[in-house]
């Protein structure tokens, strides 16, 4: 083995092996285990929630792969139509041309050919993680196979009643023109206004003050609405007012929706223009009145004056003409919520037009259920009442979208647009033995597309063949566990377990696991705003830090914005980001895996974990040094296990069941506790260094021996296949290394057998003996520090006081003890001897002593243990003399008075065991 662990190299060899050995596939042998992936969006880049969801996903699919079950992760991207559209209209823009310009199926043609040439970085970005995806499997949303069940879906649904054409309020984008989801719109908060419009009464007895941020909407008002029980408004509630600006009057009405302690109690009524007062309005019977364009551009419902203003300018104007009118009461500073979507950045309009509808309220009875019941289970438990929440509160679902990127909605209609027919084509429609349609007859297809979320709720399905009654579905759905983050439990989540008990009449899995937002090391968000955002890649590979300011503050940030984040990015990074390799960030992702809401991601924890896969390699690199060229004995009876050999097989026992019960547990956090603790304490700095003793001294025979190297190689391999789900590349690349060496027939670890618990193999008395050694060896260790002594110096040890077990594993152990603790000899005295001055450590009730004469310098060891009394006592003259002040006590921070009086306590600690060994060593 090379002396250093070179990821970079390694890791593009080992995963282009295993992916053109085709060990990602199914094996078709053994209990199924599937699980989805959350398909990307094809336009997409891979960050830190991707790496941290997908590493989690790849350890559980690994585990079970190595558990020889049929395994399959299936993978694929999601054709994103509001974002893929963008990509493509830009780069048209560049060229003075628009989507029109080229038509619609031009278009669709343009961006299948950015999708052959640029779609698939995300994919790729995914393969350095080390995912274990099956790609000769990978769907894709748009593919002819999911575009068949996307159709087959709807057609159901439709001739079922479930799907209708309706005119309702959705979230309109005016700059893409398009409906979009709740998902799709970002609400921050920004500094506004708030304006106090007076309302007077038509009879002229007085007037309503209205409090609105949005004056332009004034036009759209239908009523003005009080709460029933509020005793200052019951006398008006059906009485009228004058609407300001225009000619119209609107009626006061009684509704529980008005909080009477907020502003004046009155509340302007605009169905057209928002979610509540579209509510408000279905039941009051209100006149819906739109009063904007597609564009966010007043229409011709207003007064001529405002009509064909932008909603911006309008309100300018509507502002200055109240006050002139007398109709402006107040104007108050205001921080409001803004909607705007992620997209195009623009202000989204609530905006009353017609679109395409699932009716949910059927659909969403039997996911509760589902959960209710335990044929789903939720993880963490907490996220099951969001989820009952949104569907007990379910609203029909708009999913058209006024886009051309998409599956188009599969309704054709005839020249009169009355008649509606259902099919792929024009042509399957005119076949269509259901529909008599006249030959002559033109027919045109629905304009609008279908959201993107329909077909991704069919994905637990669609992707294994469905509608067609295929192997796979059979297999493989339900699949076993879906790993996703909270903001999609509903938007996904919950459709797709809708979608499957509808047409699969099961749910599409078992287990939904909630993962935690993944934040930088202060807790903050990650955004690019910020300038705190991580790159995955750039953690696996590093990169410089001039390169990393670059690509945090881009082309298309402002100056002052930019100089700030480059700032915080030199003072945080002053090297870059070093390489780190893919195994310690995935190692890193599942230490973190906690079942916390907030992750902070703590780059010392990877540096961390970066010395953990070295310090896995130094091992291994010691394990072939002492088996590569030496007899491992061919049988069990060529080998003599000693009780440190027991001992650490016995332990390895313990970590396999604590491995398992973390992966039945999804607790990921631990099961990288468990191995980081075996790995660094027990393995490598207990077992190796106990290992020597045996394999370099020749009082111990060649079967010892032979038993040794055995249990160093057969260990290392074991924790290998324990660490593989987490660390795949490096544990790939040293068991390589140990395959010739064990006779292993497979061909990766990765399809090797994961390790099973075995009971036999768990020995109580050697636990008991090694550890009752290590605290021996431990206050050997701690002695020989304090004292000055080499760890090299062979020295006398006394043992006394003991019990009687002591006593019985002395006799057991002797020869190994002094062997391990580098002694001369090592003697029991009776308790009615006298000792001679020694040093002493204890281990229970049992004495260690290590006499002193002949083994130190006395006049020498005096002089230095003086000299660091004398240092000792100015740092406590230093600390009482702060403490004793009162004015440092009154007015210094209290985390700093606390800290001053713990530098005292162990700078007084550290004075007494300097005087005690001072002592002891006057007595020589």
């Amino acid at each position: 083995m090379d002396k250093v662990f070179d990821p970079q190299i390694t890791e593009q060899q080992c995963y282009q092996h295993w992916e053109t050995q085709g060990y990602f596939s199914p094996t078709n042998k053994g209990k199924s285990f599937c699980i989805m992936l959350p398909p990307p969006n094809v336009t997409g880049y891979l960050h830190m929630g991707h790496g941290f969801q997908q590493t989690l996903m790849d350890i559980l699919t690994r585990y079970h792969r190595m558990q020889q079950d049929n395994t399959l992760w299936q993978g694929g991207t999601d054709h994103a139509g509001i974002a893929t559209q963008m990509v493509v209209e830009r780069q048209l823009q560049e060229q003075n041309l628009s989507r029109h310009d080229l038509g619609r199926e031009a278009f669709i043609d343009k961006v299948y050919e950015w999708k052959e040439t640029s779609g698939g970085q995300i994919t790729r970005q995914i393969r350095r993680l080390g995912a274990s995806i099956d790609w000769t499997r990978e769907r894709f949303t748009m593919d002819e196979g999911m575009s068949d069940a996307v159709f087959e879906a709807f057609a159901r649904l439709y001739e079922e009643g479930l799907i209708t054409r309706n005119t309702r309020l959705v979230n309109w984008d005016p700059k893409l023109q398009t409906a979009i989801s709740d998902l799709e719109v970002l609400s921050e908060e920004e500094d506004g206004f708030l304006y106090h419009i007076t309302y007077p009464l038509v009879d002229g007895s007085g007037s309503l003050t209205v409090a609105t941020t949005r004056p332009e909407t004034v036009f759209g008002d239908t009523a003005v609405a009080v709460h029933p029980e509020d005793k200052r408004y019951q006398a008006l509630i059906g009485q009228h007012l004058q609407l300001p600006l225009t000619n119209r009057t609107i009626a006061i009405i009684a509704d529980n929706y008005v909080d009477p302690a907020f502003g004046s109690g009155c509340v302007k009524i605009t169905p057209a223009h928002d979610f509540n007062d579209y509510e408000v309005g279905q039941r009051h019977g209100l006149r819906i009145l739109n009063i904007l364009t597609k564009e966010a551009t007043l229409n011709h419902e207003v007064p001529e004056a405002y009509s064909g203003l932008s909603t911006e300018v309008a309100r300018k104007k509507v502002v200055a003409d109240l006050e002139a009118q007398g109709f402006l009461h107040k104007i108050e500073k205001h921080t409001l919520k803004v909607p705007r979507g992620d997209r195009s950045g623009v202000v989204i309009e609530p905006y009353l037009t017609e679109q395409w509808y699932v009716k949910m309220e059927s659909l969403a009875k039997p996911a509760i259920d589902a959960v209710r019941s335990g044929k789903i289970k939720i993880m963490p438990e907490h996220w099951s009442k969001t989820y009952y929440h949104w569907l007990e509160n379910i609203q029909d679902w708009c999913i058209s979208r006024q886009l051309w990127w998409g599956h188009r909605i599969p309704v054709w209609y005839d020249q009169m647009g009355g008649m509606k027919y259902i099919g792929r084509t024009e042509e399957e429609v005119r076949k269509n033995p259901k529909y008599t349609i006249p030959a002559d007859a033109i027919l045109r297809q629905d304009e609008d597309v279908l959201d993107t979320w329909f077909s991704s709720a069919l994905w637990p399905f669609s992707t294994l063949g469905w509608p067609e009654k295929t192997p796979e579905l059979e297999i493989f759905y339900p699949s076993q566990i879906l790993m996703t983050g909270f903001d999609i439990l509903f938007f996904w989540v919950a459709r797709m377990i809708m979608m499957g008990l509808k047409f699969m009449g099961k749910v599409p899995f078992e287990t939904v696991y909630i993962t935690g937002l993944i934040r930088d090391a202060e807790g903050q968000k990650m955004s690019k705003s910020k300038g705190n955002v991580l790159d995955p890649i750039d953690l696996i590979d590093g990169i410089s830090l001039e390169n990393l300011v670059q690509k945090r503050t881009g082309s298309m940030m402002q100056p002052q914005l930019a100089e700030k984040i480059a700032k915080q990015t030199r003072q945080h990074f002053p090297e870059g980001i070093p390489t780190s390799g893919c195994d310690a960030l995935r190692f890193t992702f599942c230490a973190l895996a906690s079942n916390t809401n907030n992750i902070r991601f703590d780059m010392q924890r990877l540096e961390g974990y970066r010395n953990f896969c070295n310090k896995l390699w130094n091992a291994a690199r010691y394990v072939l040094m002492n088996t590569e060229t030496h007899d491992l004995g061919k049988d069990t009876k060529d080998r003599k296990y000693s009780p440190i050999d027991q001992w650490i097989i016995s332990r390895l026992q313990y970590l396999i069941q604590e491995t398992d019960k973390h992966y039945e547990q999804l607790r990921f956090d631990l099961l990288a506790q468990s191995l980081y603790d075996f790995v660094w304490n027990e393995f490598c700095d207990w077992y190796l260094e106990l290992s020597k003793p045996i394999l370099y001294q020749d009082q111990f025979s060649a079967a010892e021996k032979c038993g040794t190297r055995y249990t160093l190689i057969s260990v290392l391999e074991a924790v290998l296949k324990l660490a593989h789900p987490i660390m795949p590349f490096i544990t790939e690349t040293i068991w390589q290394s140990l395959k010739p060496l064990l006779n292993r027939t497979e061909q990766s670890i990765m399809i090797s057998q994961y390790p099973i618990f075995d009971a036999a193999a768990i020995n109580p008395e050697a636990q008991d003996d090694v550890e009752w050694m290590k605290q021996i060896i431990v206050g050997i260790r701690t002695i020989r520090s304090e004292m000055g002594l080499s760890p090299a110096l062979t020295i006398p040890v006394y043992l006394r006081q003991g019990t009687a077990e002591d006593k019985l594993r002395f006799n057991r152990n002797e020869t190994l003890l002094i062997a391990l603790a580098k002694l001369s000899e090592m003697s029991w005295l009776e308790n009615n001897i006298e000792p001679p001055p020694a040093s002493t450590a204890l281990a229970g009730q049992l004495e260690i002593l290590i006499p002193l004469a002949g083994l130190i310098n006395k006049t020498a060891e005096i002089a230095r243990l003086e000299k660091e009394l004398a240092k000792v006592q100015v740092e406590i003259d230093k600390a009482k003399q702060k403490l004793n002040n009162p004015t440092f006590v009154d007015k210094a921070p209290p985390a700093v008075v606390t800290q001053e009086k713990e530098r005292l306590i162990d700078f007084e600690r550290c004075f007494k065991q300097l005087s005690e060994q001072k002592e002891k060593i006057l007595q020589l």
